[in-house]
C-alpha cells in the first residue's frame, strides 16, 4: 500500500483518493485473512525462522540443521524466559548480538521493564521485526477500515502518542529505547505526511512539555486517529481540552474517528473515555504489542482480538497450570482449547524461541483465532488463597464503578498482612475521573463482583475468617503520575501495575501517596 500512497501527500482531494486506496486495500487484505489457513501458515513460517537461524550460535546448539517439523522444533527448544536469554545468550555478548540467536547485526534494543520486578529488559528488534511491526499496524488499520469504511483516516492525520524517538546509542551503534519511540523512528518517509507528531517534536523528552506542545501544535491539525496507552491518553485530553477551551475532545478533534489503546485493559477507561471525547462517531480499538512482537489486534466484526499468523512470529501456548514443568503441554494455533487459559509463548523473527512472555490469554474461538488478554503469568492475586487474575479483578473494578457512579482511571490493588490472628483483606488504590464516590459501597461492589466470578473467592471472605473485606483508597487525580515520574517511568508506554501479590510494592505505593499528599 506504500507505494501506491507516496505520492499522495498534498491536497485534501488528494487525501482523499489516498484514503479510498486504504479501503480497497483493507477489503483485499481481509479477504486473505479469512481465506488462511492458520495451520499451513504458521508451520510455514517455524520453518522460515529456523532455516533463517540454523547458523547462529542458538540454531547451532539446537541442531537447528535437522528441524523439519513443529514437533521437531519442539523436541529439541524448552520453554524459556527473559532471564534465561539474557543470562545464557545475551548478557555477555550484548550490545553485539550479531548471529547470537538472530543473523545479522541488531538495530534497536526495546527497553522494557519487567512488569512484576522492575528490572528493565533488552529486547532485541531485528531488522525484520521492524517489519513485522510494521504490518501489524497496516493489518490493524485493514480490519477496522473493513469493518468502517466510511471512517476516514488518511483525510487527516495519525496521532502517536508515545516515547521519545531520542533513543540511546549503544556501543556498536545501535539504538536503544522506548518501542514507540523506535516505531516512530520507522515510518516510512512516504507516510510521514499522514503522521502526527512531526519527527523534531517526538524526540522531545519531558513529557510535560511534549504533552503541551502536542496539544497546542494538534488543536491546530485534522486529527483523525489517536493511539496510546489509555492513561496517558486521558492526560493528552485534559492537556487539549486546556489549550483549546473545548468541553470535549470531540470538539477540539471534530474528524477524530479512530482511538487505538492497548497496554492495559480497557474496560476500566471506557464510559470515562467515552465522556472525555463526546462523540459516537468515534471508534475504539484494542491492540495487543508486546517488545517481543506484535500479538493480536481487535477485529471489529467480532469484538475480540484475532492473531494474525503471517508476520514472521510463531505462536504456542501454555496451559497455566502446567508453567514450570518440563514436559508441559505446547499447543499451537491448530489445536488450541477454547476457554482455557493458556501461557504465550513467542519464536520471532529478532531472535527469540519459544519465549514466554508473560501474558496470559484465553480462546474464544479457533477459526479465525479469537483471543481475549487474561493477565499476567506473575500477575494474580493469591496472597490469602483466593487465586485471582488481572482479568477478574479489572472486571470487578469495572463494575464497582458502574454501579456507584464513577470512574476508575487507574489503580493498583495488593495484600495487607495485619497483626498475627487477624484476617488480610485487599487495599485498592484508586485514581478517579471526577469526584470520589462512597468508598464502602465501592469496595463492596468490588467484593461483591469476585465473589460471583471466581469460585475461590467468596469461601475466603466467609466471616471474614480467612480474608477481610477489601478497602479502597482514593488517590488524588494526578497522583499515579507523580509516584511513575518519581520512579523515571513517566509518560509513553509506561503503566501503572496493576497487581502486587506480595504486598511490598502496594506498601511502598502507599507511603509514597501519603508522605507526598496525593
Amino acid at each position: 500500500m506504500t507505494g501506491l500512497l507516496a505520492p499522495l501527500a498534498g491536497t485534501r482531494l488528494v487525501r482523499k483518493f489516498a484514503d479510498s486506496v486504504m479501503v480497497r486495500h483493507a477489503h483485499r487484505r481481509v479477504a486473505a485473512l479469512d481465506q488462511m489457513d492458520v495451520a499451513k501458515v504458521q508451520e510455514h513460517t517455524l520453518r522460515r525462522l529456523v532455516r533463517k537461524a540454523k547458523r547462529t550460535k542458538f540454531g547451532r546448539d539446537h541442531d537447528f540443521a535437522r528441524i523439519g517439523s513443529v514437533a521437531d522444533y519442539q523436541a529439541r527448544t524448552r520453554v524459556r524466559d527473559y532471564e534465561w536469554f539474557w543470562q545464557t545468550y545475551w548478557k555477555d555478548a550484548y550490545p553485539r548480538l550479531d548471529n547470537v540467536t538472530w543473523p545479522g547485526f541488531i538495530p534497536y534494543y526495546a527497553l522494557s521493564s519487567g512488569t512484576t520486578s522492575g528490572a528493565t529488559k533488552y529486547i532485541p528488534v531485528s531488522r525484520e521485526m521492524v517489519a513485522s511491526n510494521r504490518k501489524a499496524g497496516f493489518t490493524t488499520t485493514a480490519l477496522f477500515r473493513h469493518a468502517h469504511p466510511d471512517a476516514k483516516l488518511l483525510t487527516g492525520k495519525f496521532f502517536f502518542l508515545g516515547g521519545s524517538t531520542d533513543l540511546r546509542k549503544q556501543a556498536d551503534g545501535s539504538l536503544a529505547g522506548d518501542l514507540s519511540g523506535i516505531a516512530a523512528r520507522e515510518v516510512y518517509d512516504v507516510l510521514r505526511p499522514y503522521v502526527f507528531p512531526p519527527f523534531e517534536l517526538s524526540v522531545v523528552t519531558d513529557w510535560d512539555e511534549k504533552v503541551r506542545r502536542f496539544a497546542e501544535l494538534s488543536a491546530r491539525m485534522p486529527i483523525t486517529a489517536l493511539s496510546g496507552v489509555p492513561s496517558w491518553m486521558l492526560v493528552m485530553f485534559a492537556k487539549l481540552k486546556e489549550v483549546t477551551g473545548a468541553k470535549t475532545v470531540a470538539e477540539a478533534w471534530p474528524e477524530l474517528r479512530l482511538v487505538i489503546h492497548g497496554g492495559t485493559k480497557f474496560d476500566p477507561f471506557r464510559e470515562v473515555f467515552k465522556r472525555e471525547i463526546g462523540s459516537d462517531r468515534v471508534k475504539f480499538c484494542e491492540v495487543y504489542p508486546c517488545s517481543e512482537g506484535f500479538i493480536a489486534t481487535e477485529d471489529p466484526r467480532y469484538n475480540l482480538l484475532r492473531i494474525v499468523p503471517d508476520h514472521d512470529i510463531f505462536f504456542e501456548f501454555v496451559p497455566v497450570e502446567e508453567l514450570g514443568k518440563d514436559n508441559a503441554t505446547r499447543h499451537t494455533l491448530a489445536n488450541v482449547e477454547i476457554g482455557q487459559q493458556y501461557a504465550v509463548v513467542l519464536t520471532s523473527c529478532a531472535g527469540v524461541w519459544s519465549y514466554l512472555v508473560g501474558d496470559t490469554v484465553a480462546f474464544e474461538k479457533r477459526t479465525p483465532p479469537l483471543i481475549r488478554f487474561t493477565g499476567r503469568t506473575k500477575y494474580f492475586l493469591s496472597a490469602f488463597g483466593e487465586h485471582l487474575i488481572s482479568e477478574e479483578v479489572e472486571s470487578a473494578v469495572a463494575h464497582a464503578g458502574r454501579a456507584c457512579g464513577a470512574d476508575a482511571i487507574d489503580f493498583h490493588v495488593g495484600p495487607v498482612f495485619p497483626p498475627t490472628g487477624r484476617a488480610g483483606h485487599h487495599l485498592y488504590l484508586i485514581e478517579f475521573a471526577a469526584g470520589v464516590p462512597d468508598l464502602t459501597k465501592f469496595a463492596q461492589e468490588i467484593d461483591a463482583e469476585l465473589t460471583r466470578i471466581n469460585e475461590d473467592y467468596g469461601p475466603h471472605r466467609v466471616n471474614d475468617l480467612a480474608m477481610g473485606m477489601p478497602v479502597v483508597r482514593a488517590v488524588k487525580h494526578g497522583g499515579f503520575a507523580e509516584w511513575m515520574k518519581a520512579r523515571g517511568k513517566y509518560g509513553g508506554q509506561n503503566k501503572v501495575p496493576r497487581m502486587d501479590n506480595g504486598g511490598t510494592m502496594t506498601s511502598d505505593m502507599l507511603a509514597w501517596f501519603d508522605a507526598h499528599g496525593w
